[in-house]
């Protein structure tokens, strides 16, 4: 049997912190920057950009339906797209586990961009992709998302 109800030395106090108090502590406004792509959760993501952090979610998430379900359930353009527009040969190529290879074998059934469909975002907010060829560092590519963020007001610039 509990005793919290009927003990006197305990004094609950109201504490209103919402969503805008914890942003102006942060610095910053929530939101969940969405991955996507074909090698790269939702709910878990909302819970943090409601409690004012930035949420990276990096998934597959072949289907368009799915990712605009997900954008339905984030307030005022706070899911932030980014589509890692890279082509199956590149992915190919450095994938160190092997799971292309087994899935062209036949050995891994619906896996994405083999002979189960990725369908492209249609409005993505950044696309990220090769410049001649060429796959840009990961400095550069993190810096894309990070001046988006401060463009847009997710990241207070000091």
């Amino acid at each position: 049997m509990s005793t919290l109800n009927n003990s006197t030395n305990i004094f609950w106090q109201e504490c209103p912190v919402g969503k805008v108090e914890r942003q102006k502590l942060l610095n910053q406004k929530g939101c969940v920057v969405w991955i996507t792509g074909l090698s790269g959760s939702g709910e878990v993501a909302k819970l943090f950009s409601d409690a004012g952090l930035i949420c990276i979610a990096s998934l597959i998430s072949p289907y368009r339906k799915d990712r605009d379900a997900c954008r339905a359930m984030l307030p005022d353009a706070s899911f932030i797209e980014v589509f890692m527009n890279m082509p199956l040969e590149l992915c190919e190529s450095r994938d160190a586990k092997g799971l292309y290879k087994l899935a062209r074998a036949g050995k891994i059934k619906g896996f994405t961009g083999i002979d189960d469909p990725y369908e492209r975002p249609l409005n993505c907010e950044i696309e990220i992709e090769q410049k001649d060829g060429v796959c840009p560092k990961p400095a550069a590519l993190a810096g894309q998302v990070v001046s988006y963020l401060e463009e847009k007001g997710f990241l207070q610039v000091e």
